[in-house]
């Protein structure tokens, strides 16, 4: 393992294989909680968080899942590490930030069947990587998720001041923008670090 490594596979987490741009995981909280910057700021830093988190503690179920011969059960104990995570920032947003809280609403538990934190998490044991890497591509996969929220969620914002056809209105025009910036990260698909 190496540097270079770990750079590739950051910079494919956030731009090549972007979570939302280019793999279509995780669409549900990203256009539900993109509304606004601030809370979608929130909801990626807390996903980040999570897939960061799941990366490390799922390398360990999978490595004694491994050794007990039931790799088959990979995909419910995932699911069960990852909904206590997310259980663990709930009640410590709730706690502390009480205000991003209110404004995650519905879409925090939601996290728990977020199909990104669950992807990770699979695709750490698909590509084989070990520990450091599965810990680097659950962060940086995290904050692709949360560059890719974030810009969705300034230009919507900025899309409520703006004079857009009645039919485009509101959800349409939402939709409308994802795909435009996910032609934009499809720019990346030719992305290659270093010549070979």
């Amino acid at each position: 393992m190496s540097i270079t490594s770990l750079l590739a596979i950051s910079l494919g987490a956030i731009l090549t294989n972007n979570f939302i741009f280019s793999q279509f995981l995780g669409i549900c909280p990203f256009l539900g909680v993109s509304k606004k910057i601030d809370t979608a700021v929130g909801m990626g830093a807390a996903v980040t968080f999570v897939m960061g988190l799941a990366s490390a503690v799922c390398y360990g179920i999978n490595s004694l899942l491994k050794l007990a011969g039931l790799e088959y059960m990979q995909t419910v104990a995932f699911i069960l590490v990852i909904a206590a995570l997310v259980q663990f920032v709930e009640m410590f947003l709730k706690r502390y930030i009480p205000t991003l809280y209110t404004a995650l609403g519905v879409y925090l538990p939601l996290i728990t069947t977020n199909c990104a934190v669950l992807g990770v998490a699979l695709l750490n044991v698909q590509n084989n990587y070990n520990f450091i890497e599965s810990v680097v591509y659950g962060i940086t996969g995290g904050l692709g998720f949360l560059l890719a929220i974030f810009l969705f969620a300034a230009v919507r914002e900025q899309l409520e001041f703006s004079d857009t056809p009645k039919a485009f209105e509101g959800f349409p025009i939402a939709l409308v923008t994802a795909g435009l910036i996910a032609l934009a990260f499809m720019g990346f698909s030719g992305l290659q670090v270093w010549p070979q």
